[in-house]
C-alpha cells in the first residue's frame, strides 16, 4: 500500500475503500476512506463514488480504473481483456493496473476477514485516529511485532 507505484497512496486507499464499499463492507470502506482523506483525497469522495460514480469528483481517467475495480470486485469472472484495454486507453500502464488489481484483492481478502469475524465498523473518531497513524507510520510500522530487528 505504501511502496513504489504509479498510483499515489491516496489513490490506493481510495481504491481499497471503494472496492470494499461496492462489496458492502462498511468496516473496510469506512476505515480506508479515512486513510484516503488523510492522504489528501477530498472528504466525502468515496461516498459520492458509491452513490453516483459518474458525478463523483475524480478525474475521468480514475473513473475508468474504478470501473475496472468495481467489476473485479463484484463479478471477477466477467473481467476480460477489453476491461484492461479500457484502463490502458485511459492512460494507465500495466503497473497501475497491477496495483489496482492487488489493492482490490486486498479489499476482498479484508472483507472476508472482518465480516467472517463479525467486526463492526469503527466510529468515525477511531477511524480518523487510525488513518493518521497509517499515514505517519505506514502499514508495517503500525504493528511493532512485525518489524524486523537489526
Amino acid at each position: 500500500m505504501n511502496g513504489p507505484s504509479p498510483l499515489s497512496e491516496g489513490e490506493r486507499e481510495l481504491i481499497l475503500a471503494y472496492a470494499a464499499g461496492v462489496a458492502g463492507c462498511a468496516f473496510v470502506c469506512g476505515a480506508h476512506s479515512e486513510v484516503a482523506y488523510a492522504w489528501g483525497v477530498e472528504e466525502g469522495t468515496i461516498a459520492k463514488l458509491l452513490s453516483d460514480p459518474e458525478t463523483a469528483p475524480v478525474s475521468p481517467r480514475l473513473k475508468v480504473l474504478l470501473a475496472f475495480v468495481r467489476k473485479l470486485m463484484l463479478t471477477p469472472g466477467e473481467v476480460n481483456q477489453s476491461d484492461a484495454d479500457a484502463v490502458f486507453q485511459a492512460g494507465w500502464d500495466e503497473d497501475a493496473l497491477h496495483g489496482a488489481i492487488a489493492v482490490t484483492a486486498r479489499a476482498a481478502f479484508m472483507q472476508r476477514l472482518v465480516q467472517g469475524f463479525g467486526f463492526t465498523p469503527l466510529t468515525h473518531e477511531v477511524a480518523v485516529e487510525h488513518a493518521k497513524k497509517r499515514v505517519k507510520l505506514g502499514y508495517v510500522n503500525m504493528y511493532p511485532a512485525f518489524q524486523t530487528k537489526e
